[in-house]
């Protein structure tokens, strides 16, 4: 490749607009969750593993959570499993979290792995299992609103608490852990956990400076039939008031109550980005424009910049 002396003073001015964040974000932690529809694209996974490798060059202490639903849909119904989803939260019998397991552990984390080596990553793969990471239990039946019966969601958990001992021995190494949001009840019953909010729970034990979640979305829009309806910034109110309007449904839903959750758990700052931006994270962290939607507890704590990005 060939590099023209305007590209050259472009790549510089870049650098030198990203040094103020650089030096700001060394040392501080964040978690990036991934949905599993960008796994679905090798091309598309390394770009995002990419940009992830150069938060992690410049010193940012990252955890990355991945999900893998439509991978597991897809396995499901190769082997004549029926998925069922209410709300966008899957109902996992016994057949689909063995599939879920397999996954989730096997498919989806080796393979970010193996993107991670070939980039020079120092990553390691572990569950929510492994020491005692993710302690869950079964959820019991839910009564939905509209809904007659209670929902039984079967061997999907909820969490109980998070020990991120194991996570702060792997960062305080220099490596990375990729996490699967598989957990396990108190007798070693496998348990799925929606990975937003494993995410979420894991950014507020470890006191993170960002929860990072990269959606299909281009973020959280005002209008759900209108993609250039895409909000930059908005507060916990916020939320509260586009859920009650019925701006925020399906797969959405869960993301925002882990957003919320995050935010009460201490944690600074959540951005929703879409995972097809092949810059969409560094722009989010390196810039003031951003390319997502930026959550934080009140807005009037971001700074005029923030507010009125140029």
């Amino acid at each position: 490749m060939i590099l023209h002396r305007s590209d050259q003073s472009l790549a510089i001015r870049a650098l030198k607009n990203a040094a103020p964040y650089i030096r700001m974000y060394k040392g501080k932690t964040f978690v990036v969750k991934a949905g599993g529809g960008v796994f679905a694209d090798a091309s598309a996974t390394r770009v995002l593993v990419e940009q992830i490798g150069i938060l992690h060059y410049f010193g940012v202490r990252v955890v990355l959570v991945h999900g893998g639903g439509p991978q597991t849909t897809e396995l499901a119904e190769a082997l004549g499993v029926r998925t069922q989803m209410v709300e966008g939260r899957r109902i996992t019998d016994e057949k689909s979290i063995d599939i879920a397991a397999m996954v989730l552990n096997g498919l989806i984390n080796t393979r970010v792995l193996a993107i991670c080596r070939a980039l020079e990553i120092d990553a390691v793969g572990i569950s929510g299992v492994d020491a005692g990471l993710v302690r869950a239990h079964r959820r019991p039946p839910v009564q939905l609103e509209g809904r007659g019966a209670a929902v039984d969601f079967g061997f999907v958990g909820d969490i109980d608490s998070i020990d991120p001992t194991v996570l702060r021995k792997l960062l305080e190494q220099g490596l990375m852990p990729v996490v699967s949001p598989l957990s396990a009840d108190a007798a070693g019953t496998l348990l799925n956990v929606n990975a937003d909010t494993v995410a979420a729970a894991i950014g507020a034990a470890l006191g993170a400076e960002k929860l990072i979640l990269c959606t299909g979305a281009p973020g959280i829009l005002g209008s759900l039939s209108d993609p250039g309806s895409l909000i930059s910034y908005t507060d916990l109110r916020g939320l509260a008031r586009l859920r009650e309007e019925g701006r925020i449904a399906d797969g959405m839903l869960p993301k925002v109550k882990a957003i919320e959750t995050a935010i009460r758990g201490g944690v600074r700052r959540v951005h929703v980005i879409s995972y097809h931006s092949p810059e969409g994270i560094l722009a989010e962290v390196f810039t003031n424009e951003g390319t997502g939607t930026l959550i934080v507890e009140d807005v009037n704590a971001l700074t005029p910049a923030e507010q009125s990005p140029p």
